[in-house]
């Protein structure tokens, strides 16, 4: 493990590098360019409240105010998007740069390091866009805002170490990424975003329980929506699980390596 942080810290002029030219490519010849990183998501977030905004309003338990279920809803797509992007592009990451691992010689973790930078980056400049609304509106949850920081470390070891699982996965059975991509948007409607658990029937509330996810948004709605410290307990089933996926990830990557770059 040491060795792998040792032979990351030797290549990070290649991995910031490589941020900096994906996150320049991507809004290249675009007129609007970086702008683009906010009307993106604020288009869904806009429809998504237009159209649940007057249902759940008188459902949000513990939040009240004008912009309460979309400061609740934004949370929650941001943290989604977050996830969504780091799981995905990893689980493709060793398809999508099999000329470069062919060719060039680095370590073959930097990729998910990439990954990770690169949807960070993205993420930062809309939440810190977020961040100034609810300062301006007078929503700004005060010194409970410093939690987000555990909370957003526990969200991206599991969504890169289900994302590493994945990618290794995906070189060999090209089926996981195209089921993978299925799963995640019953995922996401089975994940407490757009809607608060409370609306649920008794008897579907059970069934979140074997949703890793839900504490996740509950802590980010809690901090963010109600000013509040999150349950930290709910957050320990996830990095648990997270850091076990990165163990198995970085096996499964370390004992098929070399069947990799033949497959690829």
């Amino acid at each position: 493990m040491v060795s792998v942080f040792r032979n990351l810290w030797a290549y990070r002029a290649f991995i910031l590098g490589s941020v900096r030219r994906e996150f320049q490519t991507k809004y290249l010849n675009s007129m609007l360019g970086i702008v683009w990183t906010v009307i993106q998501p604020l288009a869904m977030i806009l429809v998504y409240t237009l159209i649940f905004s007057q249902i759940m309003r008188a459902k949000l338990p513990g939040i009240e105010g004008d912009f309460a279920y979309s400061i609740y809803l934004v949370s929650g797509i941001l943290t989604w998007a977050l996830f969504q992007e780091v799981s995905s592009r990893c689980q493709n990451m060793f398809l999508e740069q099999a000329n470069l691992i062919k060719k060039v010689r680095f370590p073959r973790l930097s990729l998910p390091v990439i990954v990770t930078l690169t949807a960070l980056l993205n993420f930062g400049i809309i939440f810190t866009l977020f961040s100034l609304f609810l300062l301006v509106s007078g929503n700004f949850p005060g010194i409970v805002y410093i939690a987000l920081l555990p909370v957003l470390l526990v969200q991206l070891i599991f969504s890169v170490g289900l994302g590493v699982v994945l990618g290794v996965l995906n070189v060999f059975f090209r089926d996981v990424g195209q089921a993978y991509q299925v799963i995640i948007q019953f995922w996401f409607w089975l994940t407490p975003i757009v809607y608060p658990v409370s609306i649920l029937p008794e008897h579907l509330r059970g069934f979140l329980a074997y949703n890793p996810l839900v504490g996740l948004m509950a802590a980010y709605q809690d901090i963010i929506g109600r000013g509040q410290w999150p349950d930290w307990s709910q957050l320990v089933p996830l990095l648990i699980l997270g850091l076990v996926l990165c163990v198995l990830g970085l096996k499964l990557f370390r004992s098929r390596v070399g069947e990799m770059v033949d497959e690829l």
